[in-house]
C-alpha cells in the first residue's frame, strides 16, 4: 500500500502518540510490579484475546444465541470450549446467560453491556487483522522458509570475517 508524504506524517504522528501512550501505560504496570492481578494485559485481554471469545462475542454481536446455534455458528469449536469460553466471558461480565423454564432448560447468551462496550475496539482490531493478514501470512512464510533453512532449528550465524594481519610497525 503507497501513501502519500503527506499520509505517512499522519501515520507516523499517530503511531508516535500510541507508542507514548503505551510506554507510560507500561511504566505504569511496571512500577505496580506487573501484579497479575492488577494487569488488565493479563487480566482481561488474556480472555478477550482468545479466538474462542473474539468469534464468540462477534456471533452474539449479531443476535442472542442458544447454545447449539452457537455451536454450529462458530467453525471448528468443541462443546468443551464452547462451555469454557461461555463459562470466561460470563464470569467476566461480558455475556449474561438467561435460563429459560422449558423441559430441558434451554439457555441463551447475549452480550452484556460490558460486552456491548468492547464491539467498537474489536471492531478496530478485526478490520486491522483483515487488512494486514497479507502482509503476516507473507511474514510468516518469509520466517518459516529462513528457519527450515536452519539445520536443527538453530540459530543463524554470521560467517565470522577473517581479518588481515596488521603490520606492527617498529
Amino acid at each position: 500500500m503507497t501513501r502519500s508524504p503527506g499520509e505517512n506524517l499522519g501515520a507516523n504522528l499517530e503511531a508516535a502518540a500510541h507508542r507514548a501512550t503505551l510506554k507510560d501505560r507500561y511504566a505504569a504496570w511496571r512500577a505496580q510490579g506487573f501484579d497479575a492481578a492488577r494487569c488488565p494485559v493479563r487480566n482481561v485481554l488474556d480472555h478477550l484475546g482468545s479466538k474462542w471469545s473474539t468469534l464468540l462475542l462477534i456471533a452474539l454481536a449479531e443476535k442472542p444465541m442458544r447454545f447449539n446455534a452457537l455451536l454450529r455458528d462458530v467453525p471448528d469449536i468443541s462443546r468443551r470450549m464452547l462451555t469454557q469460553t461461555l463459562r470466561d466471558l460470563e464470569r467476566d461480565g461480558l455475556i449474561t446467560r438467561q435460563v429459560f423454564p422449558t423441559k430441558p432448560p434451554s439457555v441463551e447468551y447475549r452480550l452484556s453491556p460490558s460486552g456491548e462496550s468492547v464491539l467498537g475496539p474489536l471492531t478496530a482490531l478485526v478490520g486491522w487483522a483483515e487488512q494486514h493478514f497479507p502482509d503476516i501470512e507473507r511474514a510468516r512464510a518469509r520466517f518459516d522458509a529462513g528457519a527450515a533453512a536452519v539445520p536443527d532449528g538453530a540459530a543463524a550465524r554470521e560467517t565470522p570475517v577473517a581479518l588481515a594481519p596488521v603490520p606492527v610497525r617498529g
